[in-house]
């Protein structure tokens, strides 16, 4: 969600290579976000009562948009905007964890979301980035179902959610690196072909450098500020150094 969708274009179009379909003007200017021709995101302006910070946003799928609310309800989140139909798209919805970490839901009709993962251009990864970590380990998993690993680091307080046997997503707490101001987010990241060669354009046109490059054995990421405040990383899964952390269930 962007206040200034066209520039939001330009830098993406730039850093990641993305093209534009066409603005959607009877769902609110909703425009997608192609990489090789196949679907990676979208772009749109801020829902009425939404403005403020650009950010991107993450939908998780639901078999039934309105039972989730529902369960987001039980397990303390909030819904801020109520299930609603998209055409014959799908049905969404907006919510926020107990923490404050906002986040969409997505139940499917037509559109059923990514038509690629995991190569240049394209969404390949995610993680709740939260002062209180605790809150976002009782809710998400009670809401979508997930099993949680912990990593076994004393310097880092990170965990990966599982559905079934696919891990979906990571929690990080912030460390002191985050002012106590910056609030909880969904870091979403982005497959690059060079992770240096991105944050070199990311900085060139305005976009802040927050973390990295930095080798990893997920890859070589870091994570960027775009010009309007909204926060993503770039890795290059090709580009892997260093073992495995290990990971422990946690029940």
């Amino acid at each position: 969600m962007f206040s200034d969708l066209e520039g939001a274009k330009s830098f993406y179009g730039d850093v990641l290579g993305w093209t534009f379909a066409e603005a959607s003007t009877e769902f609110g200017n909703y425009t997608e976000a192609c990489a090789n021709g196949k679907a990676v995101a979208a772009v749109v302006p801020p829902m009425p009562g939404q403005e403020g910070q650009s950010q991107w946003c993450l939908y998780f799928a639901a078999r039934d948009a309105a039972a989730t609310a529902a369960r987001i309800r039980d397990h303390g989140g909030e819904v801020l905007m109520e299930p609603m139909r998209v055409g014959d798209f799908g049905t969404m919805c907006l919510a926020r964890d107990p923490g404050g970490v906002v986040f969409g839901v997505w139940q499917a009709g037509t559109h059923e979301g990514f038509d690629t993962m995991a190569e240049p251009g394209a969404y390949t990864w995610a993680e709740v980035v939260t002062h209180e970590p605790e809150k976002s380990d009782a809710f998400f998993p009670a809401v979508f179902s997930y099993q949680q690993k912990e990593m076994e680091d004393e310097e880092m307080d990170f965990r990966i959610y599982d559905l079934g046997d696919r891990s979906v997503l990571g929690r990080m707490k912030m460390t002191d690196d985050f002012p106590p101001e910056v609030p909880p987010y969904i870091d979403v990241y982005f497959a690059v072909e060079d992770c240096d060669d991105a944050v070199a354009k990311a900085t060139k046109l305005g976009g802040v450098l927050r973390f990295g490059p930095m080798d990893t054995p997920f890859g070589r990421f870091a994570s960027l500020s775009d010009p309007q405040g909204a926060n993503f990383s770039v890795i290059d899964i090709t580009r892997t150094e260093g073992e495995m952390p290990k990971m422990t269930d946690v029940s």
